[in-house]
């Protein structure tokens, strides 16, 4: 675990379900990076959150996290905002443009369905977008805070889904056991939002509408079996790699001097989980596995 005055926290970028997201200098790395703290300190809320912690896929489309903090751990920082941010100021995005991030969600999921794991949110406001100004799109999935592992136990034990309404797919929101398939629906969903700007269920016409109705299938078996399988239709429909992009642009606003920043807050964060058994015999379970 790093040295808690390593890491100057500076302004809260983002909430959860469970935590808020900071903007953070690296003062050993000499770099700006995202720190999620765990706000709720309850036994479920710790246990996802270091379940969270240790669902690490290494994917260039993935956010995953780097390390462990006091009460939370570091990841990435990633300036470009949201698909979420995007669609609302954009409104309906170009069918190239959601291709691209269809076919780069898709691509994160092969790797996250590889290691065992449902993500289980899908949604614009968990798939974040890096600066890249007018040029192609590149999406990394985050917020693996609901994530579960097929066959490992169940951290939720309450009656109905775990994710988002609107995204889940029907067996998730009744309650079934992960299955990848509702990742891929939940995918379906996603793309045909960006496309009409709404994620209700509503046809969609041209060429990718045969593969969202596929994907957002009510019964899991007339799903593509695997997000390999989706990618690979998708592909063979035609992934454009020029295009009119929508312009990317850096929505974080220019940092304080790090110099101007507050290093005990962490150490604060750290005083009070040392205080806490329960998040003591958590945070070392993991660290010895």
């Amino acid at each position: 675990m790093a040295e808690p005055d390593r890491f100057l926290l500076a302004d809260r970028i983002g909430a959860g379900g469970m935590g808020t997201v900071w903007r953070a200098w690296d003062r050993e790395d000499r770099r700006w990076i995202a720190v999620k703290l765990l706000d709720r300190y309850d036994a479920g809320s710790l246990r996802r959150f270091v379940r969270e912690q240790d669902l690490r896929v290494r994917h260039r489309h993935v956010v995953q996290p780097t390390g462990l903090v006091p009460g939370g751990f570091t990841m990435d920082l990633v300036r470009g905002g949201s698909v979420e941010q995007l669609l609302r100021r954009h409104g309906p995005l170009p069918d190239a443009f959601v291709r691209v991030v269809l076919e780069q969600t898709l691509e994160a999921l092969v790797a996250v369905h590889a290691r065992g794991v449902v993500h289980r949110d899908l949604k614009p406001g968990n798939l974040l977008l890096e600066p890249t100004g007018t040029g192609r799109p590149w999406v990394r999935v985050s917020d693996f805070g609901v994530a579960a592992v097929v066959g490992d136990e169940r951290l939720t034990r309450v009656p109905g889904g775990v994710g988002t309404g609107g995204y889940m797919a029907p067996e998730q929101a009744d309650g079934a056991p992960p299955d990848p398939r509702q990742d891929l629906y939940a995918a379906g969903v996603v793309a045909r939002q960006l496309l009409t700007g709404s994620p209700d269920e509503a046809p969609v016409t041209g060429p990718l509408g045969p593969l969202l109705a596929r994907l957002t299938d009510p019964d899991p078996a007339c799903r593509p079996p695997s997000a390999a399988d989706a990618l690979a239709t998708l592909r063979d429909l035609g992934v454009p790699r020029d295009a009119a992009w929508p312009e990317v642009t850096d929505v974080l606003e220019r940092p304080r001097p790090p110099e101007r920043l507050l290093p005990s807050y962490l150490a604060l964060v750290a005083g009070c989980f040392a205080g806490a058994a329960a998040v003591g015999g958590l945070l070392g379970w993991l660290l010895v596995r």
